[in-house]
């Protein structure tokens, strides 16, 4: 569907996605969004950072137009191998090296990809120190990375930012990482969620609502948009901080409120404890979500029946296409379970940056510059894998001759950096998730 400057979803499109009007809607559990990695702690200066250069070699040098048997091209990722979001990591991962060997299956004009992988322990700081050491130490040019929009933003401000070095984060939704144009990231902006969610508490018959958000970059982004898009009453708006034992003093003034609508963005261990202690008081009311806060951990730890009827709007993957059934079968074959849409957005990164290698003049973080954007334009020819690709480039295609269109969609990166995007409406019915609409940005 057609999007306008701003990427906003408007009244129709979100009606869409209630299952109002013209959507297919797939009923039964959904698997792809078992888990949800958002934010960390607010982004620090991390340090120096270094100039980074425009990135080294990564190998023998060359251009990604260049043949023979040189070694490989390497890049570098940061991901969240340990730490609270570690469990995001590691599907992160599993997607990465799904992609690696799709990629080099087939070659990058006769040489491999390789990919270092650093650990960002899921903070700020550890991320920085794992992106100086990739892009000053390895002299990569491209940086995958990372998971969490404070870590990811602490990365660029930190290490990324005044070099030519591209950096693609495959996990961060803030809606302020669209400020930053030089950060690109492949899932959608949390901005989507927030002007969503207002659609659907409205189209449910509410005019108040309570709204709990935690107190980082994550939940400040989100809720601001969640104001600005909201034409009713906010009975209830105070932030929270992550990793207390108890929140009480939130559910009850959530309660308190008068409000029927209760709009959590925050995590999921925060949001359990929150639906834990909302059952255990007698509370009612209808809960509504960001992507943070759902995940089989969720229902594993509160009571049969006490999240009913809450409705949640997190990131997709297109699940309708083919080559994200293929990749979603390929996945269960090697990993004995469903990917998640974090999964995915790992996996098309991999291809997006083997994709602007296999296009640029040489291997330079400047080069690279000039055609990571281009590879997924919609000027281009529509392809779906990487060997579809590069079978449509030949030996002297360009950017723009391709549109790949991703596991997780088409990606279409704006002035801004932002993908275009997939959305899925979830409710919660018999204490499972079940999907009930998607939205296309």
């Amino acid at each position: 569907m057609a999007q306008d400057d701003t990427r906003r979803f408007d009244r129709r499109d979100v009606l869409k996605a209630s299952g109002i009007a013209g959507i297919t809607v797939t009923a039964g559990c959904v698997s792809t969004t078992d888990d949800t990695p958002t934010e960390t702690d607010e982004p620090s200066d991390g340090g120096d950072g270094g100039d980074g250069g425009d990135g080294g070699d990564g190998g023998d040098g060359g251009g990604g137009g260049d043949g023979g048997d040189a070694g490989p091209y390497t890049i570098g990722m940061v991901n969240s191998l340990t730490g609270s979001l570690s469990a995001f990591g590691q599907r992160n991962q599993r997607g990465k090296e799904l992609a690696l060997a799709a990629v080099n299956d087939v070659g990058i004009n006769g040489r491999e990809l390789n990919i270092i992988e650093e650990d960002s322990q899921s903070e700020s700081q550890s991320g920085v120190s794992a992106a100086q050491k990739l892009v000053n130490q390895d002299g990569v040019p491209f940086v995958i990375g990372a998971v969490g929009s404070g870590v990811s933003l602490a990365i660029y401000q930190s290490v990324i930012q005044g070099t030519d070095v591209v950096q693609l984060s495959q996990n961060s939704t803030s809606p302020d990482l669209t400020n930053f144009p030089g950060l690109l990231r492949m899932s959608p902006t949390g901005s989507t969620q927030s002007t969503a969610l207002s659609t659907i508490i409205s189209d449910d018959g509410y005019d108040s609502v309570a709204l709990a958000w935690v107190n980082n970059d994550y939940g400040q982004g989100l809720a601001e948009t969640f104001r600005s898009e909201w034409d009713g009453e906010i009975a209830y708006d105070q932030p929270h901080d992550q990793g207390q034992s108890s929140y009480s003093s939130t559910v009850s003034g959530m309660a308190n409120s008068g409000a029927d609508a209760w709009l959590f963005i925050t995590y999921q261990p925060e949001f359990t404890t929150m639906a834990q202690e909302a059952y255990s008081n007698g509370y009612e009311a209808t809960f509504y979500g960001a992507d943070s806060v759902a995940g089989p951990d969720v229902l594993a730890n509160t009571p049969e029946g006490s999240l009913d009827g809450m409705k949640i709007v997190t990131p997709s993957a297109a699940i309708d296409q083919d080559n994200y059934k293929n990749f979603a079968s390929e996945f269960e074959s090697e990993y004995g379970e469903a990917p998640t849409s974090w999964s995915a957005f790992a996996y098309d990164c991999v291809v997006t940056a083997a994709l602007s290698i296999a296009t640029a003049d040489e291997f330079t973080g400047a080069a690279l510059q000039e055609t990571v954007r281009d590879v997924t334009r919609p000027e281009g020819e529509e392809v779906f894998t990487f060997a579809e690709a590069m079978e449509v480039l030949g030996e002297d295609g360009s950017p723009s001759d391709i549109d790949y269109q991703g596991v997780s969609g088409p990606i279409d990166f704006d002035e801004n950096g932002d993908p275009v995007g997939f959305l899925q409406v979830l409710t919660v019915e018999d204490h499972e998730y079940t999907q009930i609409g998607t939205i296309e940005g």
